[in-house]
């Protein structure tokens, strides 16, 4: 429920689908804040920014929301955590094991590390924890384990190409589900 003159938060704005129905329930004294990090979000905010005067848009994680409000100030914040549509549906992005592309999946690509970078460099025991912990993957250390030991042979650098190796790795697939969601999920996680 949106009390109409209240402050808002939308922690992960992404195309704009919950602001616009906030905005749809706000005053014209209620206000608006969107935060996103990932740069293909700021067009649709730009869009808003010149539509809405009660709308305001940061492009910063959600983590930085306290840099940004006093304390106490807001009604209601909305955060819809993990990967959006466009986000998954786009190769370049490197979220999806569906289309092959490079393997990156950081939600703001110029910040961090990408997940070849990550994957690189983890030690086994760290991914292997990271697997179980974020992806719930049963078979996280035989999984890390064909992880490390491919990485030996050759970068880890597309989407497929880890896919493959997860698919290989586990023992036993779920049905209708593909061997590499929890992985996928995981390093999404991880290096976010």
């Amino acid at each position: 429920m949106v009390a109409a003159d209240g402050s808002y938060v939308d922690g992960t704005f992404g195309r704009g689908g919950h602001s616009t129905r906030i905005l749809d329930a706000l005053s014209p004294s209620g206000t608006l804040l969107a935060l996103d990090q990932d740069p293909a979000a700021e067009p649709a905010a730009r869009f808003l920014i010149d539509q809405d005067s009660r709308f305001q848009f940061l492009a910063v994680n959600f983590r930085a929301l306290s840099d940004h409000v006093a304390p106490g100030s807001l009604q209601g914040v909305l955060l819809d955590l993990g990967v959006s549509s466009p986000q998954l549906d786009d190769p370049e992005r490197g979220f999806s094991f569906s289309h092959d592309g490079p393997l990156d999946m950081r939600m703001n690509p110029a910040s961090g590390q990408s997940a070849t970078e990550w994957l690189a460099s983890v030690g086994e025991a760290e991914l292997a924890r990271v697997l179980r912990d974020l992806g719930e993957e049963r078979f996280a250390r035989r999984i890390a384990t064909a992880i490390v030991r491919e990485r030996t042979v050759a970068p880890i650098e597309r989407t497929a190409q880890l896919a493959d190796i997860v698919s290989a790795a586990n023992p036993k697939w779920e049905p209708h589900k593909h061997p590499a969601t929890r992985t996928f999920q995981a390093i999404r996680l991880q290096v976010n």
